[in-house]
């Protein structure tokens, strides 16, 4: 079997590739194979992270047509939770991490890159945010909140209410995004930020990284997410047509 995350490691820091092509979606397996795999490295003493995905797609969201198969809510829940596992791995990470952003980072893709530390993104035609909305979602708000933290409230609340999907260059501008960089060099740019970051007094470091991003880690818990009012939701009509009308124009 052909593993879903591609681990790699540079001296002290650990990258870790999103498998799952064409467009890296995010079903339970390669939601779980996330989790454990930042599972495994903490426990293996690593002491920084990359997030990669890509080529051109860092990850396009949630397998929407694998979730519309499901008819049993239960299973349809664990799914869903298994997804909001990966993100709690991220933003629970005891350790830095870096969303090496190489391509489209739309919906979950977003949520993981907005679970990391540090955003490094492809310069180009390539776009990022959370289009929930436009496929008929609302998204949670612990969901908003991770948008909220990095771009402010207002800007947030346009970009959520509308489902806009900025380009790289916006991305940066508005702060969602850290830096751009070259297609080839994403990776190589993430993995420079952790080092610097690496070299200050480890624990100084750790303790203030975990006081800061206490409210990111409060967004992920199940109270901010509500996943049963998010699942109650997902059988409504305009729900369901916009969700199917996303995998119309994914078959064509």
């Amino acid at each position: 079997m052909t593993a879903l995350i591609v681990s790699t490691d540079h001296g002290p820091i650990r990258e870790l590739t999103l498998a799952r092509p064409p467009v890296n979606a995010l079903n339970p397996a390669l939601c779980s194979a996330l989790r454990e795999a930042v599972e495994q490295a903490v426990a293996a003493g690593v002491e920084g992270l990359v997030l990669a995905g890509g080529p051109k797609v860092f990850s396009a969201g949630l397998d929407v047509p694998h979730l519309l198969t499901i008819e049993d809510r239960g299973a349809l829940l664990a799914a869903w939770e298994s997804f909001f596992g990966a993100a709690r791995a991220l933003a629970q990470c005891p350790v830095p991490v870096v969303a090496a952003i190489a391509g489209h980072a739309p919906a979950g893709g977003c949520v993981l890159a907005l679970c990391c530390d540090y955003r490094v993104m492809a310069s180009g035609p390539f776009r990022i945010g959370l289009n929930e909305t436009q496929v008929g979602l609302a998204a949670p708000l612990g969901v908003m909140r991770l948008m909220q933290r990095v771009v402010g409230q207002h800007r947030a609340e346009r970009l959520l209410v509308s489902g806009e999907l900025v380009d790289a260059e916006r991305a940066l501008a508005i702060g969602l995004v850290d830096e751009l960089a070259d297609i080839d060099h994403v990776a190589l740019r993430a993995r420079v930020w952790l080092e610097e970051l690496l070299k200050l007094p480890r624990k100084p470091m750790l303790d203030t990284r975990a006081a800061a991003r206490a409210d990111l880690v409060a967004a992920m818990g199940p109270e901010s997410i509500q996943l049963d009012r998010f699942i109650a939701a997902w059988s409504e009509p305009d729900t369901q047509a916009g969700l199917r009308a996303l995998v119309a124009k994914l078959g064509k």
